[in-house]
């Protein structure tokens, strides 16, 4: 399972820049003019996870398979999008085919990289985007309304399950608020994924900051108010970044990429939180299959079953589940082996019903 996130922001924010790094490619062409991406790029790109070498060490192999999530770099947006600005539906249609928003936010000041709207001010950008995103949603909301109304008084079952939640979205986007802060039933909630909404996806975002300011990020009066913002009328996170650092480590070998952030007063790099960051905004875990042939993370859905979990891996493996063997992370390492583990009663089986913890070490049984 490979989810996207869509990266998404005004142009000339360090959009592409980021993409470039984040995805370790050259795809997106990095250039100081709006619209220089016109085709989304997409770049697979790995989930950061120190436990999957502490289980090596323990598993003695060599093989290595990390997490992926998908990452699209998508066009500039500009205003008026919602109503054919720019790249206008091609953008909105694109956004629509991810599963999460990285919006990133430009938090320096340069005269030499010119700004769309002549200044810079990053929660007038996000109102920006935001605007077009609800704007759409508006139109797409009313659209459906209308037609499942219809629909309803013939007694079409979809259609009266559906207008009573589109209803409770309407004077939520009429507030202009994203459809995402609307408050559903878990029910309701599986209904409105069908309307495919742009502002019902999860969203961080991404503060990029200037190189000599990543270490004092938190000082900065940009970032502050991004996350003051996000936090207050979204809901939602924000991780710091510098596009043009990223971007300097990617010909760099980890040891001179560890020694380039100490000289910058830096632990890490920002695109390892940003991933991170975005594979829990998907809702995504992880659980690890450890023996001499690989360790290796698979992904699944916080919540999942171990069947489900076992799917993964196989369909077949879900059709004919037995049991699961499960250890977790942190049991395992403090015995040091599956044996140990074993011996000191902390190596369990499972059942169908059993909900996979993230860091989860299992081995599945199956029939077929």
């Amino acid at each position: 399972m490979t989810l996207k996130a869509g990266i998404v922001g005004l142009p000339n924010v360090g959009k592409s820049t980021l993409f470039n790094a984040v995805t370790r490619t050259q795809k997106a062409q990095a250039a100081n003019y709006p619209f220089c991406t016109i085709d989304p790029n997409v770049g697979v790109v790995t989930v950061p996870d120190e436990r999957l070498y502490v289980l090596q060490k323990i598993a003695k192999t060599n093989v290595v398979i990390p997490a992926a999530i998908e990452f699209v770099d998508i066009a500039g947006l500009v205003k008026g999008a919602s109503t054919g600005e720019g790249l206008g539906n091609k953008f909105l249609s694109h956004i629509r085919e991810v599963d999460a928003i990285v919006q990133v936010v430009r938090c320096f000041e340069d005269v030499d990289i010119h700004h769309v709207s002549g200044t810079v001010d990053p929660v007038r950008d996000i109102e920006i985007i935001t605007t077009e995103l609800v704007l759409a949603d508006l139109e797409s909301v009313e659209k459906r309304i209308d037609r499942q109304t219809k629909q309803a008084k013939r007694g079409d079952k979809e259609a009266i399950a559906e207008v009573p939640v589109l209803q409770k979205m309407l004077p939520v986007l009429n507030a202009g608020k994203p459809a995402i802060l609307c408050e559903l039933t878990a029910e309701e909630k599986a209904i409105a994924k069908m309307f495919q909404l742009l502002t019902d996806k999860p969203v961080i975002f991404a503060c990029n900051v200037k190189d000599n300011e990543l270490a004092t990020a938190d000082a900065n009066p940009f970032v502050k108010k991004v996350r003051e913002y996000a936090k207050t009328h979204l809901a939602c996170e924000a991780v710091v970044i510098s596009a043009q650092i990223e971007s300097d480590l990617v010909d760099l070998e980890p040891a001179d990429a560890k020694a380039f952030l100490k000289d910058l007063g830096v632990e890490e790099s920002g695109t390892g939180s940003l991933i991170k960051a975005t594979y829990h905004l998907l809702g995504l875990r992880t659980y690890f299959t450890a023996g001499e042939k690989e360790v290796r993370a698979w992904t699944i859905h916080a919540g999942d079953t171990a069947p489900k979990a076992a799917g993964v891996i196989h369909t077949d493996f879900e059709r004919g589940f037995i049991k699961a063997e499960t250890v977790s992370y942190a049991d395992l390492v403090k015995c040091g082996s599956v044996a140990m583990a074993r011996e000191k009663g902390l190596y369990r089986i499972e059942g169908k019903e059993y909900v996979v913890q993230d860091g989860d070490v299992l081995h599945f049984k199956f029939s077929v």
